[in-house]
């Protein structure tokens, strides 16, 4: 009885041990956001500039907290390519990025405008972009959804 005991703590051990490991190997993919989570917060935003108004919900995009988690947060562009808010970097909104390029030379902004203007909503092709948690480039891909002369983004870092 005595070693049977004996074996089942060990047995307990290894599998605790197996469990915690590959509970930190799935750590990382937690502290990122999914592309369900990116599509429920465009879908979110896009409700909160109808119920609130655009300039009441730009504000919140990117000074308030409701619409960042992780790495996720929302963004909104004009058709021309002024941002309208951003909830990763305040500094941009104002600003016309329609020449806007990743490290690879890819214009960014059209394949925002590609979605929007074509299907009204849907991922585009990846780019690179600043992950705003890791300080680092990596590819992306952004849910879009167009809203009167809007488009209303966020999205997700593929690393």
């Amino acid at each position: 009885m005595n070693m049977i005991a004996m074996l089942m703590r060990r047995i307990g051990a290894g599998l605790l041990a197996l469990l915690l490991a590959g509970a930190a190997q799935a750590a990382p993919a937690a502290e990122r956001g999914s592309a369900a989570e990116a599509e429920a917060m465009v879908k979110k935003a896009v409700a909160y500039i109808k119920a609130n108004g655009p300039d009441k919900a730009y504000e919140e995009f990117t000074n308030g907290a409701s619409f960042k988690d992780r790495d996720l947060y929302v963004f909104v562009y004009d058709m021309t390519g002024k941002n309208l808010a951003h909830g990763a970097n305040a500094k941009l909104v104002g600003k016309d990025l329609s020449g806007l390029k990743d490290p690879d030379g890819k214009l960014v902004l059209p394949l925002l405008f590609e979605v929007a203007k074509g299907k009204g909503k849907g991922w585009t092709e990846e780019f690179k972009f600043r992950n705003p948690v890791s300080q680092k480039l990596e590819p992306k891909v952004v849910y879009v959804e167009r809203l009167g002369d809007t488009l209303v983004g966020c999205g997700i870092y593929k690393n």
